[in-house]
């Protein structure tokens, strides 16, 4: 069980909530439901989390609606929390590197700043 985050820029702006405001009601309502899948339980599948390898401790929150698949990448912040960076309609198998990049950038200022 684990508490979802949403990292805020240094502006204070959440991309993950500019996210899920640009999805329709249905896409939006299965990104949360696959949230409190993780909020709530003690193991979660990897259909819906998982950690991806090639990057600094980077995880994947999986979410699919039809042929269209979304996902948020973040990090575990003291195996308690889940701060989630950005979020991305998936085209492809790969994540874009540039995605995994800028969850990267998010988590070492996250932590920079000691929150």
């Amino acid at each position: 069980m684990k508490e979802i985050v949403f990292y805020k820029t240094s502006s204070g702006k959440s991309p993950i909530e500019d996210f899920l405001d640009s999805l329709s009601s249905k896409e939006a309502q299965k990104v949360v439901w696959v949230l409190s899948l993780i909020e709530d339980m003690e193991t979660v599948s990897t259909k819906f989390y998982k950690k991806l390898s090639n990057s600094d401790g980077i995880i994947e929150v999986r979410a699919q609606i039809g042929k269209n698949n979304f996902r948020l990448l973040g990090f575990e912040d003291k195996g308690i929390f889940v701060v989630l960076t950005n979020g991305f309609k998936k085209k492809d198998q790969k994540v874009p590197k540039s995605e995994i990049t800028l969850a990267e950038r998010r988590k070492a200022a996250y932590l920079s700043k000691g929150d």
